[in-house]
């Protein structure tokens, strides 16, 4: 293993202290595993971007605006941030339902929307519409506003769904909406919704989550690292500016190589984290990702 000076320095002692064998938390003074791949709204680092996007959504859901669509590149964080927008909204005034896979067949999507809200699926198309108004009028007579989250929504296999999806945007009462309708996916999902002008034109706010920037991947890495029990800088600076240039400040890849370093900086007997392991580890897990996806 070539490691610079850096990453070859002796931890120190209260590190050394008795190293879990696979895990680097103990070896680290970690409370958590900062980068770990799953969508913990716990780990949510408000950049100045993702927080613009946010802001976007809620202002389509306080509106409401009926149909809002948040679009993002693979690993943007597109759903880390729909966990997070969901525990935003509190239970008592909201009724929030999640689906999580659309990629089912048309005739199980809808029954799959009762399910999230807690209602019995079955029965025709026009019986379960019917239910889902009737507790859509329930929640307003009471104060509370719908809110449907679809994520990963460029999934959706048949343009069926998507007419389904149209269809709820048709519960509205003459000066409001019943039901607000959130849209989470990747780019080509605006390129679908465009195909279909019926519901391209009920979209009312529409959001990209961008990539990171240089200062807000530096940011990231840090904040993971106090949320999960960090009180000093594991990562040079260096390292920090080539995680940056390895991942191109894409979250998913971000975790992967964070997570990455600090198992491989563990192994080293490392006392930080350099630029030189970060390069090295940054090629391993770019020509695996070209390998899976057959380039």
């Amino acid at each position: 293993m070539i490691v610079s000076a850096v990453d070859a320095a002796p931890a120190p002692a209260a590190s050394q202290a008795g190293p879990v064998e696979w895990s680097y938390e103990g070896y680290w003074g970690l409370a958590a595993r900062p980068f770990d791949n799953v969508p913990d709204p716990r780990f949510y680092i408000p950049s100045a971007q993702h927080e613009a996007a946010k802001r976007r959504i809620l202002y389509g859901i306080h509106g409401p605006k009926g149909i809002v669509m948040l679009t993002g590149e693979i690993g943007s964080g597109k759903t880390l941030m729909t966990r997070a927008l969901v525990l935003s909204l509190p239970h008592t005034r909201y009724d929030v339902g999640l689906v999580a896979n659309p990629s089912m067949p048309e005739e199980e999507f809808l029954g799959e929307i009762l399910f999230q809200f807690g209602m019995a699926p079955g029965g025709s198309k026009a019986e379960q519409l019917r239910r889902l108004n009737e507790r859509l009028l329930a929640n307003h007579q009471h104060g509370i506003e719908t809110i449907l989250i679809v994520d990963e929504a460029q999934g959706i296999r048949h343009d069926e769904v998507f007419e389904d999806l149209r269809l709820l945007s048709n519960f509205q009462l003459n000066d409001r909406c019943l039901l607000t309708l959130v849209l989470f996916g990747q780019p080509e999902l605006r390129e679908r919704v465009a195909r279909i002008p019926q519901l391209a034109q009920r979209v009312a706010v529409h959001a990209h989550l961008p990539r990171f920037t240089r200062p807000e991947t530096k940011a990231y890495v840090r904040g993971r690292l106090v949320l999960a029990g960090s009180t000093r800088d594991m990562f040079s600076p260096g390292a920090l500016a080539q995680i940056h240039a390895q991942t191109g400040g894409i979250c998913r890849l971000i975790n992967a190589l964070c997570d990455a370093c600090l198992d491989a900086g563990r192994r080293a007997g490392a006392s930080r984290v350099g630029r030189r392991l970060v390069g090295r580890l940054g090629q391993e897990l770019l020509c695996a990702a070209q390998h899976r996806e057959g380039i």
